[in-house]
């Protein structure tokens, strides 16, 4: 054995010691949907005992000091039983996210995302393999989890078709799918669920706060590039050479072949990407005119209370729903209209483990609410962060930092916003820093970091897909292939945040940089 591979042995040793470390503490931690229902149970205790203190510090919302509800207080714990089923069906991302899904579940279930990721890659050069790659993985985002259980295989069959090393393929779609989870060209349901959780957090401490749904679509739009070309540079130029050694030892009747699109398929798409064209067609029909009832009474498109921007979980919905309904038709994936009712229902059944979730977090986030522990955190912090005069700048890294250290043991991004944004949107807002750029600083961290996590839940199938061309792929080489991508995103991304934010580009529709909006 040559030194230097004694010296890659070494490493990996070591990197699989600190992953099995990493492994152990994240099983420690509780389900998500358990950890708000013991958080619950904190805040209670908690009120009980500050609400025995008074505090300088001035809520904003009264201009009286902060005064801590004891939310074991009788009258409290009537009131929260009374008004239990209110605080969980007015869930702000609990609507949104259903919506929204039930249109991209047909979508996804009939055929037409899948068939139009595949008429894409299937059509691409091969110098232009790597990025177009990236890109569709990214885009996949639309369709939520479709791009774990579609492009990444993809990338692998497809870079294997090519002559090249079918592992590089797996990381780049890897990367796109999973380290540029919050860019995207195209909006997503992830959008409207972020942003509710974000105004619910930053109406703890302005309850006349609204926000966007798309209030980061342009940064993250622009983000869609910064993930292409880092990840293409590292697939190329990186990791790739290092698998030049490798050996491509799997079993060749188990290794996936590409499937071919038939005439069907490709009319189908065609028939439903026709139908998507007509339907944003007719919505700009229908928003041209300056009397359009999509407009505000002003006459503007974007105002928060402009009939648009209040339909674009709606328009989300439809712009999926019709176009995958006409795919399955011709297509012959739907019979009858009983099964575009059961591809909604069979969406719906995966979304259950949310909706256990988002029960104990509606609980958690008004219990934090009422208890006004989130203001006296937020006011105390911010006063902190302004003795020590640190710039917005180092906060916001700061910020993108802890999140992708809490990403490594909780995976969900709506689980960790809804846990974080209670403390860091109003305690930034107090900093004169706005809800939407704390919110895109978050989308940031939460991508870096899932590409290097064991604990991510689609981490072990990652693992078996490079084990059906290299049979001694483990948890360690996919590490070592992933991680250059999470460090180099997590440094470029963040400076693209900060230089975004300092030319003043604007972060998505309605969005501001400072609070109070100017």
């Amino acid at each position: 054995m040559s030194a230097d591979q004694k010296s890659a042995d070494t490493k990996n040793g070591l990197l699989n010691r600190i992953l099995n470390k990493v492994e152990v503490i994240g099983n420690k931690l509780p389900d998500p949907a358990v950890l708000f229902a013991a958080l619950l149970v904190i805040i209670w205790g908690l009120s009980l005992i500050f609400a025995q203190f008074s505090y300088s510090e001035i809520d904003p919302r009264s201009g009286a000091p902060v005064e801590v509800q004891n939310l074991l207080a009788p009258a409290a714990m009537a009131s929260f039983l009374a008004n239990m089923v209110t605080t969980f069906t007015s869930f702000a991302p609990l609507g949104v996210v259903l919506v929204a899904m039930l249109g991209i579940g047909v979508a996804e279930r009939s055929g037409f995302i899948n068939v139009g990721i595949k008429l894409l890659l299937n059509n691409t050069a091969k110098v232009l393999l790597t990025p177009i790659l990236i890109l569709v993985a990214i885009v996949s985002h639309t369709a939520v989890d479709a791009g774990y259980v579609l492009v990444i295989p993809l990338g692998g069959i497809i870079f294997y078709a090519a002559g090249r090393h079918p592992l590089a393929g797996i990381a780049a779609a890897f990367a796109g799918v999973s380290g540029g989870f919050s860019a995207n060209f195209v909006p997503s349901a992830i959008d409207p669920m972020l942003q509710g959780i974000t105004q619910e957090a930053a109406q703890l401490l302005d309850p006349s706060v609204m926000l966007n749904p798309l209030n980061n679509w342009y940064f993250t739009a622009a983000s869609s590039i910064v993930v292409v070309l880092v990840g293409w540079y590292l697939t190329d130029k990186v990791i790739e050479p290092r698998l030049k050694d490798v050996v491509v030892d799997g079993d060749p009747n188990e290794i996936p072949k590409i499937e071919e699109v038939t005439p069907r398929d490709r009319k189908a798409f065609n028939a439903g990407g026709l139908t998507m064209l007509l339907g944003v067609v007719l919505l700009v029909a229908a928003v041209w005119p300056e009397t359009s009832a999509m407009r505000s009474p002003e006459g503007e498109i974007a105002a928060f209370d402009a009939p648009l921007m209040q339909s674009i979980v709606p328009i989300i919905f439809l712009l999926f729903w019709v176009p995958g309904i006409v795919h399955g038709f011709v297509a012959g994936t739907f019979k009858e209209s009983k099964d575009v009712i059961v591809a909604m229902s069979k969406t719906m059944e995966t979304m259950a483990y949310y909706l256990v979730m988002a029960f104990f977090c509606a609980l958690f986030i008004k219990a934090f609410g009422d208890s006004n522990l989130g203001i006296l955190i937020a006011m105390k912090g911010a006063n902190f962060l302004q003795a020590l005069a640190v710039p917005g700048s180092v906060t916001l890294v700061g910020i993108v930092a802890l999140v992708a250290i809490i990403n490594l043991f909780v995976g969900s991004a709506s689980a960790k916003w809804l846990l974080i944004s209670p403390i860091f949107v109003p305690m930034l807002m107090q900093l004169g820093i706005s809800p939407d750029l704390t919110q895109a600083a978050y989308r940031v961290g939460d991508s870096v970091s899932n590409i290097v996590t064991p604990l991510l839940p689609y981490f072990p199938l990652v693992v078996v897909y490079c084990q059906r061309y290299v049979k001694g792929t483990g948890i360690g080489t996919l590490v070592s292939m992933m991680l250059p991508f999470s460090i180099a995103l997590g440094v470029i991304w963040t400076a693209f945040l900060l230089l975004y934010w300092a030319l003043g580009i604007p972060l998505g529709v309605q969005a501001n940089y400072v609070y109070p909006a100017l």
